[in-house]
């Protein structure tokens, strides 16, 4: 336990040094991003100044669609919520749908590709067909037709969630699929799996032990890709109307639907942190997948430019004199 900690430690130093130039903007950037959202979701009852749902205080309505001030830092919405509050809410949401789509993407897609790739023959075609066939919905129809299914197109927070979650694993399922059982046939091909086969080892411990551990390595930049198309997908939701209601929980794309009318009237600031927030979240997400995965190849690492030769040589004449 203590070498893991060790191991963990020392991951992001390392990954620090092996980056440089706008590989490394693009890791911090995305690095720091991404543990803002999570930082921002773990304290949201605390950073939030009223609740979600919340319309007075004290017996006294906030009012609709009051400019920015006292009281309300970012103003009020045309429903009469507090919009910085309901933003600090919203990344609760935000990390709820995508864990659970990670969760419901990641395993079956694994475990089907491992399948796939290691068994072949008729396991393989019909599961390579079946991937895409579902490879061939579009994630946001999918979606709709899910809240539809699951909550009559009026959402409750596990309704919402589960229909966002549901039609992003659905989608995602191939690509995980794809992914693993393209190294699962590469590594089959190893040495060191013909050896184990030799000395009789079970195909299960060979598939999970010698296998899957080192058919992963592509998975990162997918599960990040994932986790940004469920934020967007929910957004998509809620724009279209189809998302969480507003009792239930905070969400970024029911506050962008009903702020349209507010932006063509002259009213920014209903749109503006709910926006914003929807896109930091999806570039963070995507800019710390997009550099983890140049990082784990050696051949897009960029590394540091050594001295030239000739501030080299002038060195060592100082060094002499």
């Amino acid at each position: 336990m203590t070498a893991r900690r060790r191991g963990l430690s020392r991951l992001v130093p390392r990954l620090v040094r092996n980056s440089a130039g706008p590989q490394r903007a693009m890791l911090l950037t995305g690095a720091a991003l991404t543990a803002l959202l999570l930082l921002v979701a773990l304290l949201a009852p605390w950073l939030a100044p009223w609740g979600h749902a919340q319309l007075q205080d004290g017996g006294t309505l906030f009012g609709a669609q009051r400019p920015p001030g006292s009281g309300h830092p970012l103003g009020t919405t045309a429903g009469g919520y507090d919009v910085l509050a309901r933003t600090l809410w919203g990344t609760r949401t935000a990390m709820a749908v995508i864990g659970l789509s990670l969760l419901l993407s990641v395993l079956p897609g694994t475990l089907l590709g491992l399948v796939s790739g290691y068994l072949g023959g008729w396991t393989d075609r019909l599961l390579v067909g079946v991937a895409d066939a579902l490879y061939s919905f579009p994630s946001l129809l999918l979606a709709i037709v899910m809240s539809v299914v699951i909550s009559g197109g009026r959402s409750s927070l596990g309704g919402g969630l589960t229909a966002a979650a549901c039609s992003v694993a659905l989608v995602f399922v191939p690509q995980y699929f794809r992914a693993v059982r393209a190294e699962v046939l590469r590594v089959k091909a190893e040495p060191f799996v013909e050896a184990a086969l030799v000395i009789g080892t079970g195909h299960l411990r060979i598939m999970f032990r010698h296998v899957l551990r080192n058919s992963v390595r592509s998975l990162p930049l997918l599960l990040t890709l994932n986790a940004a198309e469920s934020v967007l997908t929910l957004a998509g939701l809620g724009f279209l109307g189809f998302g969480i209601e507003p009792n239930s929980a905070a969400e970024w794309g029911y506050d962008l639907n009903r702020s349209v009318s507010d932006v063509t009237s002259g009213i920014w600031w209903t749109a503006l942190a709910p926006g914003a927030a929807t896109v930091l979240t999806v570039l963070g997400v995507t800019l710390l997948g997009e550099s983890l995965d140049d990082l784990s190849d050696p051949r897009l690492r960029r590394r540091r430019a050594p001295a030239p030769a000739a501030d080299v040589t002038t060195a060592k004449e100082r060094a002499r004199a």
